[in-house]
């Protein structure tokens, strides 16, 4: 009981910070850093995602100080850019190897954060097969206690929570996925980031979080370029969400800037976040970095387009490094 007080304490505590009243704590895979600390991050990336599914997943597929050597060029590329931390979305199931993290954050020196809960995107091929049958609160408890106790034997805890939903609306299974995450939120104070695209199921999920009392800004709304109606983002930045835009490392680099530069037009960047998606070393191909792609076109290419649109370096600060630290600061955000 003494270390969840503790915990609960941390979540539930008034806030303060350079970057405004919901900046505080931050957890990486080395433990509690000051949101101030977290500097330019990219919110949204890959080290090594396994597709093989949850059935046949296991570290034994691939070699840690191989996908190191492979992969610490680009990470390094990024921190010359300027890069401070990084969060890796990969989930578990799907090859979160937070030992792997961990020695690439000492070796880089970047902050680095993983995640918990359960990712069912891709029709729910990668979650485990207690995911089917136990209760949100069961999946919550699970989650709490990879914060609380560390991850797979680890000290690593959760920075925040992932978790993936599908189709046009929510299946009960994965309404069950965001109340988990709901009641996990409420218990820890992490930041929930629902991997989504179309807005009809990114608002279903908000109203279930509200129906439990969490707020719209405990909540990241995940590849929402994939939204085809734009004026979409400006209704859940107005409800309180984080919208992301987080496929600049896969091309349409022309039209990231046109959604930005109407976001900006709509004073709403406060409520934005941007990455690439990128990286992604795939273990069991016979070229796991054939497809690899680096962290770096968000400055090579974005943001010269951005400078076009008006962009100026407190714009920049705003969506790299001042709105991370707020929407992953550790706090309980209820309604």
């Amino acid at each position: 009981m003494k270390r969840r007080t503790f915990l609960q304490t941390i979540a539930a505590a008034p806030l303060a910070g350079a970057f405004g009243a919901e900046a505080g704590k931050i957890m990486t895979v080395n433990g509690m850093i000051p949101a101030r600390k977290l500097g330019l991050t990219l919110i949204h990336e890959h080290i090594l995602v396994d597709f093989i599914g949850a059935d046949k997943i296991s570290a034994d597929r691939w070699d840690r100080a191989q996908v190191q050597q492979q992969v610490l060029p680009f990470l390094l590329e990024a921190k010359d850019r300027g890069v401070r931390s990084l969060l890796d979305c990969t989930p578990a199931f799907l090859g979160r190897d937070v030992r792997l993290l961990r020695e690439v954050s000492d070796k880089t020196g970047l902050h680095i954060l993983t995640n918990t809960g359960y990712y069912g995107a891709v029709n729910n091929k990668y979650l485990p097969p207690w995911a089917f049958t136990e209760t949100a609160q069961q999946l919550a408890d699970r989650w709490i206690r990879e914060y609380e106790d560390g991850i797979e034997g680890t000290p690593v805890r959760p920075g925040f929570i992932k978790i993936g939903v599908d189709g046009p609306t929510l299946s009960p299974l994965h309404q069950k996925l965001i109340r988990a995450a709901g009641l996990t939120h409420l218990q820890t104070g992490l930041t929930i980031c629902s991997h989504t695209g179309p807005a009809g199921p990114a608002f279903e999920q908000m109203t279930i979080l509200e129906e439990m009392g969490v707020r719209a800004d405990a909540f990241v709304w995940v590849h929402a370029q994939n939204e085809p109606d734009k004026n979409r983002y400006l209704d859940a930045a107005r409800r309180g969400a984080w919208v992301s835009l987080d496929g600049m490392g896969w091309g349409n680099i022309e039209n990231y800037a046109d959604w930005l530069a109407q976001l900006k037009r709509e004073q709403m960047l406060d409520k934005v976040l941007i990455s690439h998606d990128a990286g992604w070393y795939r273990p069991g191909e016979t070229q796991p970095m054939e497809k690899f792609v680096g962290y770096t076109a968000l400055f090579d290419k974005v943001w010269p387009l951005l400078r076009v649109h008006g962009f100026e370096t407190a714009n920049k600060r705003q969506l790299l490094t001042a709105n991370p630290a707020r929407a992953f600061g550790i706090q309980v955000r209820k309604m």
